[in-house]
């Protein structure tokens, strides 16, 4: 999960502008680079019921912006909580630290939207892809699973990709 920076690699996968294909700009730097080249941290899957203050003290120690929500039971992925929406949501005492996340976190659609799974396979161009389209909106961060999306790997923000491109020699 990035460091604090401010949407899933389960979230919905749309094609730009309707039919057109994305255009990556930064392809000739990936060169052949998968999210695992990102070296993204392990991720950090809290439950709906865990309180707010574990998720913001959690997300402080490790510096991460985003944390996965998972079933308490099944560790099925059901959304996520973006740190800077939970930091003003408690500076407008909309909740409190002893609040359950559930009142907080943001949703996976589920229904009616097809889902783009991102794994440490998934190339760097496909990344970019999936962050600069998503109907129309921006996603700034990706859940990395395995191919089943049964395991919550880590999370990649568009931050990183932008990192790993200055990094890289043109």
């Amino acid at each position: 999960m990035a460091a604090m920076s401010s949407s899933s690699a389960v979230a919905p996968a749309t094609e730009q502008g309707g039919s057109q294909p994305f255009v990556s700009k930064w392809s000739s730097r990936y060169r052949g680079a998968t999210v695992e080249d990102l070296e993204p941290p392990a991720a950090l899957s809290l439950t709906p019921s865990d309180p707010i203050s574990l998720a913001m003290l959690s997300a402080y120690e490790r510096e991460y912006t985003h944390l996965t929500v998972v079933d308490a039971r099944t560790r099925a992925l059901l959304g996520y909580i973006a740190i800077p929406r939970l930091q003003a949501l408690l500076e407008a005492r909309k909740v409190t630290p002893d609040d359950p996340i559930e009142t907080a976190m943001t949703r996976f659609q589920r229904r009616g939207r097809p889902y783009k799974v991102i794994t440490m396979q998934t190339p760097l161009e496909e990344l970019e892809a999936f962050f600069e389209n998503n109907g129309g909106e921006k996603n700034t961060f990706a859940v990395i699973t395995d191919e089943k999306r049964r395991i919550v790997l880590g999370v990649a923000t568009d931050q990183d990709l932008k990192e790993f491109v200055k990094r890289r020699p043109a």
